[in-house]
């Protein structure tokens, strides 16, 4: 309930402030009017509670916390406790702050007679599309149990890919922002004084060395141009990639980006294989679970040729014939999947898929991995070698000078 801060006179003159707690302004004035107030002004404030109620609803859950949920969810609708009872406790044992608060608005929906598929559909930024749809067909279908299990499956492997991402990323992003570091540290504080150094020497310095001089000597007194730069190339490409040719643009080129290109094409279909997969195995209607895969793929090249394949199938057409058609999907995953319609086991085939795939992503990592490191090797050796020649030449021309 929101608090509002009052001004007010009472019958002698005097002016008091304080604050009450309402449903809205008139109910603050009715209130204070039948203490025989005379009120002078009222204005809604925001109290520490609701500061942070504020903050954690912008927060959003970690994919680790939702596996737990779902894991724990599942494990007691199998043992027979209600809904309710069972949001109750993992209201209890949840730890984040912001989906313990989302628990208890879904338990006490559910306790006023919502569905629990209208109850956690209030709640976007916690549960996808995907996690509600899969809710709503296990509530038709009335196994709960098992479609929270294959949820918390499901979560698991897109935590399990997240990791393996950001672990295999880790050590070269760790490595350059220690060189970063380390040629700021050369540029602003290190060139300098050897600039000052070799003006009292009155040589003619090498043209790599006067490069490099020059180069820090703009750092050092015209840095702010620098930082302007980046910060306008990244507003440039935030306002680009907000527009739909942007978009589409951006995530063509990161599919057709040598190396990198090939671990997005993979991570793209193993997400498509096990999300569609997923949502075919817990009863979602194929129409529905296409328009899920392609709010949730990830790349909008990927998700246009899965709402065009939406539209062929209304139509009439199978799965297969749209997506073999589109050129974006590799051919043994159109097979498998025609094969999965032919046999009527279109889910497994996903699933299998999806596995293929996920081991073709953690396969490329490791590559990428090994090929990152020696390139980064040699393009740190290069530019500290080029920076020792520079220093190091007009010393040799001084000694030379001098014998």
């Amino acid at each position: 309930m929101p608090v509002f801060k009052y001004n007010v006179m009472d019958a002698s003159g005097r002016t008091t402030a304080g604050t009450l707690e309402a449903e809205n302004v008139d109910a603050v004035r009715n209130k204070l009017s039948g203490l025989r107030y005379h009120v002078l002004s009222i204005a809604e404030t925001r109290t520490r509670r609701q500061f942070m109620e504020w903050f954690n609803s912008i927060q959003r859950v970690k994919l680790r916390e939702l596996v737990l949920f779902s894991r724990q969810f599942a494990t007691m609708i199998d043992a027979g406790l209600s809904v309710v009872k069972c949001l109750d406790i993992l209201q209890q044992q949840s730890k984040d702050p912001h989906l313990k608060d989302v628990i208890a608005q879904t338990k006490h929906d559910v306790a006023s007679g919502a569905s629990l598929t209208d109850a956690i559909g209030k709640h976007p930024r916690v549960f996808s599309s995907l996690y509600v749809n899969m809710i709503r067909s296990a509530e038709a279908g009335g196994i709960l149990d098992k479609v929270l299990d294959r949820l918390a499956t499901f979560l698991e492997k897109e935590q399990e890919v997240r990791s393996k991402v950001k672990s295999a990323m880790m050590y070269p992003a760790v490595v350059l922002v220690f060189a970063f570091m380390m040629l700021l540290a050369l540029v602003f504080f290190v060139l300098p004084k050897f600039k000052s150094i070799f003006e009292t020497m009155n040589l003619t310095l090498p043209l790599t060395t006067r490069a490099l001089l020059g180069f820090s000597g703009f750092m050092t007194h015209f840095w702010y141009i620098f930082l302007a730069i980046i910060a306008g190339a990244v507003v440039a490409y935030k306002l680009y990639a907000r527009t739909e040719r942007g978009r589409y643009q951006i995530d063509f080129l990161k599919l057709r980006v040598p190396v990198m290109g090939d671990l997005f094409m993979k991570t793209a279909i193993s997400r498509f294989a096990r999300t569609f997969g997923t949502l075919i195995a817990s009863g979602v209607p194929v129409l529905r679970a296409l328009e899920i895969v392609a709010e949730t793929a990830g790349n909008v090249v990927v998700s246009q040729t899965i709402t065009q394949t939406r539209s062929s199938v209304k139509e009439g057409e199978k799965i297969s014939a749209p997506l073999m058609g589109s050129k974006v999907f590799p051919v043994m995953v159109v097979q498998m999947i025609g094969v999965g319609e032919e046999t009527g086991r279109l889910d497994q085939m996903l699933v299998k898929v999806s596995d293929f795939y996920d081991q073709e992503v953690d396969s490329t990592l490791k590559g990428l991995t090994s090929l990152i490191e020696p390139l980064m090797i040699v393009g740190l050796g290069a530019i500290v070698g080029f920076i020792a020649v520079s220093v190091i030449s007009p010393i040799y021309q001084l000694v030379g000078s001098i014998q």
